[in-house]
């Protein structure tokens, strides 16, 4: 071992002799601005662009799925208002607030791949399917078909002001309309999910001493199961996934009906909703389910 590398075995650098300032400038003089530097700054420029539209849109998305949760627990009321047509013109209010904020998602998606933020905008739009759908059986006992959701999401400028804001630029004029389409896969995780805003629309139902709506829920989700059984395991993942979920709401449903068919006229009406939660709670703990 040599005496430059001393006792710690490391060499000393031939540039270790050049004051620091020198060594610096060296540095600076050694990447001047050049044609791939700039390339790479309008990269960081581009993705930092696209990060920060990821994460409105994530924001958004948040917004949606609350305020869809909120006008689905405002429909379960619907069984037990004196007015039900008052619960539904205020679920279509709270449905409007929800596509103003779907409006601001396909404004921040103009010119872009939507199914690049898909990701983000997935879980509102599924919640969003959920409420609307939730809503549309209540008032015709029908599912509402994804064509007829995507009309709804068909948006104007609504003043000159937006107008203006959205087309400052002349040689890059944005349109005065806005749409943005929900996915065949959004559409069936949305349908999925609410079946089990019917199985709880049932418990309620029974509750209330209604003993028609049950079987009626019961022939709509035994539709619905056979629809997701077509599609099997060749469908994507998520919906492969809410399968077995869809099954134990028709399994509570249908346990309801046969306990209304067999016991119904042994058992008072104001009984029926807790034989019914006592034999709910039996199937869930046989299934494992917490």
């Amino acid at each position: 071992m040599s005496g430059k590398e001393g006792s710690g075995g490391f060499r000393k650098r031939k540039h270790d002799n050049f004051p620091h300032g020198q060594r610096r400038e060296e540095k600076e003089n050694v990447n001047p601005p050049s044609a791939l530097m700039a390339s790479f700054k309008s990269f960081q420029l581009e993705l930092d662009s696209r990060h920060d539209k990821y994460e409105r849109l994530v924001k958004l998305s948040r917004d949606i799925t609350i305020e869809s949760k909120r006008t689905i627990f405002l429909l379960h009321r619907f069984t037990s208002a004196p007015n039900g047509e008052e619960i539904l013109s205020e679920s279509e209010v709270k449905l409007d607030a929800v596509r103003r904020k779907i409006k601001q998602v396909a404004q921040e998606l103009i010119g872009e791949d939507m199914y690049q933020f898909h990701r983000a905008i997935s879980p509102g739009l599924q919640e969003y399917v959920e409420a609307v759908s939730f809503q549309y059986f209540i008032k015709t006992r029908s599912l509402i078909s994804v064509e007829e959701i995507n009309k709804q999401l068909i948006f104007t400028a609504e003043d000159r002001e937006e107008t203006t804001n959205m087309t400052s630029n002349s040689h890059d004029k944005q349109p005065h309309t806005w749409s943005l389409k929900v996915t065949p896969v959004d559409y069936l995780l949305g349908v999925a999910d609410l079946t089990g805003e019917l199985m709880r629309l049932c418990i309620s139902s029974v509750g209330n001493g209604d003993i028609d709506t049950p079987f009626e829920l019961s022939q709509f989700l035994r539709q619905i199961y056979d629809g997701f059984t077509f599609i099997g395991n060749t469908g994507p993942y998520e919906v492969s996934k809410k399968l077995y979920t869809l099954k134990q709401s028709l399994a509570k449903v249908e346990n309801a009906c046969y306990t209304l068919k067999v016991r119904g006229s042994e058992i008072p009406k104001h009984m029926l909703a807790d034989v019914f939660s006592t034999k709910t709670e039996l199937i869930d703990q046989e299934e494992g389910l917490p």
